[in-house]
């Protein structure tokens, strides 16, 4: 096999790589400090987590995985955390069909510690105890928002989108 042959079936290889792993943007509100220090019941936390692609150019995608802590105590917000944890992924020579499960699952798995890390940390820097995120399965979750996508386009009588947004803001389908 020649250098050239040899170079060109490596190219066609699946490849991928984080090229940055960034916190895109955090919040942090306050709305009854300092009196809510005072409060001596338990809190009550509600925590949301959404996951979104982009294509930024050819075989290049970020991934924000955001992240919402609501904590309220007799209905006073003590503090609400939002975080969005961001990576560039080099993604190439992956099947289309293959393409949004890395996106929707192995990208966001690699960026949840960061975020749970960022919000703990914010949340013990406001005076408060930390809150440790729970695991997530990103599988699992993706299977769902595929199921639930499917439920919407078998209502509307399309396809479901792939939740990949191309640089012209389409969405791509598979």
């Amino acid at each position: 096999m020649s250098d050239q042959q040899q170079a060109t079936q490596q190219d066609d290889q699946p490849f991928f790589n984080i090229q940055r792993v960034y916190l895109k943007d955090m919040s942090l509100e306050q709305p009854n400090s300092p009196q809510i220090f005072l409060e001596s019941e338990a809190p009550a936390v509600e925590v949301q987590v959404n996951v979104a692609a982009a294509q930024l150019q050819e075989g290049i995608f970020e991934v924000v995985v955001t992240g919402t802590v609501t904590t309220k105590v007799q209905d006073k917000v003590a503090f609400l955390v939002e975080a969005h944890q961001a990576g560039i992924f080099d993604i190439r020579n992956v099947p289309v069909e293959q393409l949004d499960p890395l996106l929707g699952i192995a990208c966001p798995t690699i960026l949840y510690p960061y975020l749970r890390g960022n919000i703990a940390d914010v949340i013990t820097r406001a005076g408060f105890q930390a809150i440790h995120l729970s695991e997530i399965n990103f599988q699992a979750l993706y299977e769902q928002r595929l199921q639930a996508a499917m439920a919407e386009a078998g209502q509307q009588g399309g396809e479901g989108n792939s939740g990949i947004v191309m640089p012209d803001g389409s969405q791509a389908r598979h």
